[in-house]
């Protein structure tokens, strides 16, 4: 019962959040452009950030990096990153982060890789993610342990949620530095 629960939970938020809005919103007033890497949430976050009307006008460009070959093709992931501390880790969503800045010269981007489940490891356990949030020179990474009782589809919702909410905090920080 308790699963039912927390996954209907994870649907009704599916349904209200109005983040994609807000950051859209900062966005567009701002002139500034978004881009983001994703893994674990599988281009979850791009369809978000699309689905707010005008968003051409600041998203730049998004990617699926799902495997390690394409974060290390496309991101230019090290591969010693991706063996000393494996594709689900704070090191490699930095590096993510710097990639992707680095490619598309966007004013911010987001990245996020994670354990989405059904199976994950002691080490990496389900609902372990990392997203990282470069903005205006600095890199944030923020790690997130959700509970493994989400089915996989709400998992990844929620891996989303965390990772714009870190979008946003990042641009209502920023939005005191700019002119």
């Amino acid at each position: 019962m308790k699963k039912a629960f927390l996954n209907f939970k994870a649907f009704i938020l599916s349904q209200k959040s109005q983040i994609p809005n807000e950051i859209g919103k900062i966005l567009l007033r701002e002139a500034i452009q978004i881009s983001s890497a994703e893994s674990c949430t599988g281009g979850l976050i791009s369809s978000r950030l699309t689905d707010v009307s005008g968003s051409s006008a600041y998203v730049r460009a998004n990617f699926v990096t799902y495997s390690n070959e394409a974060k290390h093709r496309i991101l230019n992931v090290s591969e010693d990153t991706l063996k000393n501390y494996g594709a689900v880790s704070e090191e490699c969503a930095k590096e993510m982060a710097q990639g992707l800045l680095q490619l598309t010269k966007s004013d911010i981007v987001i990245c996020t890789t994670g354990v989405a489940g059904p199976t994950g490891s002691e080490e990496k356990p389900v609902g372990l993610m990392y997203a990282a949030c470069g903005y205006n020179g600095k890199i944030t990474v923020k790690k997130f342990e959700l509970n493994p009782a989400y089915t996989r589809k709400n998992m990844k919702f929620m891996f989303s949620e965390e990772a714009l909410k870190l979008v946003l905090e990042t641009l209502k920080k920023g939005e005191k530095t700019i002119s």
